[in-house]
Formats: structure tokens, C-alpha cells, sequence
């Protein structure tokens, strides 16, 4: 049996759609690809860039060498729009290399939902800025869940 992930669709309110997203960007912030795993369906579809992926096994292989290589990760999610089972959020994150170089990866995802709240398909479009100094970086929290107070991506301009 599946374990539910409220809020559930139908989604009948932006707030809810927020708490999705919410949810999602805590969940990615963790670095954890285990605990984000088990927020898609075991068949879940995904394209990531030019990566095609499927179910939670890749999905969690594929987050350990993302997070290998994109170190300090730190995400905000935004949602965009929303129908009863469907979220579209854009996105930006920051990590810098192994180098030490800082870079901003900003995104859109198109996310549809099962009926328990498990994301079967996600279609995320991703571009990489880099920045000319670590003095350009926004996100400035300690790694893990962006504190309440911490601006979106609407207050920081981007």
C-alpha cells in the first residue's frame, strides 16, 4: 500500500499547490535522494535536462551524483500555476563545484500527481548561470530546509 503525501489532489487552491511545492523544496533541500525518492511512484517518469529517468531507483542514483557534484546545494521553488492534479513551479538554486566556483540553476518543472499525492511525471527545464564571485550568491542559510523568513524567488527579484 502506498503511504499518502498530502496535500492530495484534487488541488482546489493555490495555497495548497504552495504547500505541495513547499514540501518538494524542503525534500530536495534534505540532500537526502532516499526521503525525495519516496515522493514519486515507483514508475515515475522524469526529464531532467537531457536526462530521461525512471522510478525511484534511478531517481535516488541519479540525486547522489547530482548532489556529489553540485555541492551547498540550496533551492527555492515557486509555484507558477496549478490545476487538480498538475503543478507548475519555477525555480533557482545555488551550489558551487568542485572547484569552488558559484553557479545559479534556474528552472521550470511540470509536475502531475497520482491520487496519493505522488508525483508520476516531473518535466524539469534547466539553465546554469555562473556567478563571478561567491559576494553574488542570495541564498544564504544553513544547509537544509530554507528558514520561513528567508525571501522567495519573487522578493529576491529573480
Amino acid at each position: 500500500m502506498t503511504e499518502p503525501r498530502p496535500p492530495l489532489p484534487p488541488f482546489e487552491s493555490f495555497e495548497q499547490a504552495a504547500q505541495k511545492a513547499r514540501l518538494a523544496e524542503d525534500a530536495w533541500n534534505s540532500r537526502d535522494p532516499a526521503r525525495v525518492a519516496l515522493a514519486y511512484t515507483e514508475d515515475s517518469r522524469w526529464r531532467n535536462r537531457d536526462k530521461f529517468i525512471s522510478g525511484r531507483a534511478q531517481i535516488e542514483a541519479f540525486l547522489k551524483q547530482k548532489w556529489a557534484r553540485e555541492r551547498e546545494y540550496r533551492l527555492i521553488k515557486e509555484v507558477w500555476a496549478y490545476t487538480a492534479e498538475r503543478i507548475a513551479v519555477r525555480f533557482a538554486y545555488e551550489w558551487h563545484d568542485n572547484l569552488g566556483r558559484w553557479w545559479r540553476s534556474y528552472g521550470n518543472e511540470n509536475w502531475e500527481f497520482d491520487e496519493h499525492g505522488l508525483m508520476r511525471y516531473r518535466h524539469a527545464s534547466i539553465n546554469d548561470l555562473a556567478l563571478s564571485s561567491a559576494s553574488e550568491r542570495l541564498f544564504h542559510w544553513p544547509q537544509g530546509r530554507r528558514p520561513d523568513d528567508h525571501p522567495g524567488l519573487s522578493d529576491l527579484g529573480l
